[in-house]
């Protein structure tokens, strides 16, 4: 910090906290939408609390590259508006200071969390994507134990149905049993029982039903009539279903390291359509990267309202553009994808005319006398606010009028 003059630390101090505190807020939202439906999935599943957390984490990297670029965005936006409602940044500018000299410390945020979002995107991201589809895919097959919801009948490994009136201590004192058995050759047992427990043996492929003060009925093709017997303590063992092993990692593009996205399309054996996916992947993660380099432009040229204005159209009409962007990347990928057009020009096609409008927007404000590149947009927002406020105030005198009550006046 010490190369850092007096004016670019306070710039510092004023983008760093509103860019640490957008990007919790949103990292936190998105974590926090899908913690509900992770809690639904496991709870369908029945897996332990403890995978939702696990899952989450690997969540993490995911939304960070969402929210980093909305943080810089926001941070250099908002420290902006800031020096220009306050009148600061017209001191700056009179003693000589440039809108370029100005940026110098949010390129410097740009640049190093444009570093961190490409280690992001190109290797922590793929990694943690598998490893939550692995999540998935054990929940669903039951590799976390034995789901046996209370109150239905369950199938649990082969030919085998369990019913549960009631389950306490953690699943630990089960009452209320039925047991339903049938082999290949015909044979069937009935079992009711008050109690019960799940027990583990050695054999990690079996676990033991121990039913306790219980009944057993017995049949088989050659029984002239169903045995019956009376039990105060009789074991069960169950086969365990055996789990199959998950995919290996790079069954969808977005699994790929980067480095291997440059191999798949580089190599001729591949089919052309796993080359297309894998070059427009490559590319998609390229331009998400190189746009934030162009965040301090726009969000220098949306910052700075017109004069004597307090509006915050700039702040709405960023993330409008960051997030159209996006989804703009997102069809252009897919586009790519198909080979439809070639994955490069899909994708740096719309980065070129996405730089070249913020250029343009950024040359207004800083090189035309009174320039304001989105000033057709703040006279008609200000218009269609005075619109809506007179509607509103028409409404009410309407309404006081119907009373018999008099309309206030201006002074009122």
């Amino acid at each position: 910090m010490k190369f850092l003059t007096a004016t670019d630390r306070y710039i510092f101090r004023l983008v760093m906290l509103p860019l640490l505190a957008t990007l919790a807020i949103a990292a936190s939202l998105l974590l926090l939408e899908k913690m509900l439906n992770l809690f639904d999935f496991v709870a369908a599943e029945g897996g332990p609390v403890s995978v939702v957390w696990r899952m989450l984490a690997n969540l993490v990297p995911e939304y960070l590259s969402l929210g980093i670029p909305i943080g810089l965005l926001l941070g250099i936006l908002l420290a902006f508006r800031r020096l220009a409602t306050s009148s600061e940044l017209d001191i700056f500018r009179a003693v000589g200071m440039s809108y370029f000299r100005l940026l110098r410390v949010p390129f410097m945020f740009a640049i190093a969390l444009a570093a961190v979002n490409f280690a992001i995107v190109g290797f922590i991201q793929p990694s943690s994507r598998y490893l939550y589809e692995e999540l998935r895919f054990e929940l669903r097959s039951g590799a976390f134990g034995a789901k046996v919801r209370v109150g239905e009948f369950n199938n649990v490994g082969k030919n085998l149905t369990v019913r549960i009136d009631e389950s306490r201590n953690n699943g630990n004192a089960l009452s209320g049993l039925f047991v339903f058995a049938q082999s290949n050759s015909g044979q069937t047992i009935a079992v009711t029982a008050e109690q019960g427990q799940f027990l583990r043996t050695d054999d990690p492929d079996t676990i033991l039903l121990r039913l306790e003060k219980g009944t057993l009925v017995h049949d088989a093709p050659n029984y002239k009539s169903p045995r019956v017997l009376s039990f105060t303590s009789h074991d069960i063992p169950i086969p365990l279903p055996k789990i199959e092993s998950f995919r290996t990692r790079g069954g969808k593009d977005r699994e790929y390291l980067i480095t291997e996205l440059i191999q798949i399309g580089l190599d001729a054996q591949k089919p052309a359509l796993d080359r297309n996916q894998a070059w427009a992947n490559f590319h998609f993660r390229l331009v998400e990267v190189a746009m934030m380099l162009l965040l301090p432009f726009l969000a220098l040229a949306l910052a700075i309202p017109p004069k004597r204005s307090t509006s915050a159209l700039g702040v709405f009409l960023s993330i409008v553009m960051v997030v159209t962007y996006h989804k703009i990347n997102e069809y252009a990928e897919g586009v790519g994808g198909m080979g439809i057009v070639d994955p490069f020009i899909a994708l740096w096609v719309p980065f070129l005319l996405f730089a070249a409008l913020i250029l343009w927007m950024y040359h207004i404000i800083a090189h035309v006398p009174g320039g304001q590149p989105i000033g057709a947009l703040e006279v008609f927002a200000t218009k269609s606010g005075k619109w809506v406020k007179r509607l509103f105030r028409f409404g009410r005198k309407s309404r006081l009028a119907a009373i018999g009550m008099p309309a206030p006046s201006a002074e009122t």
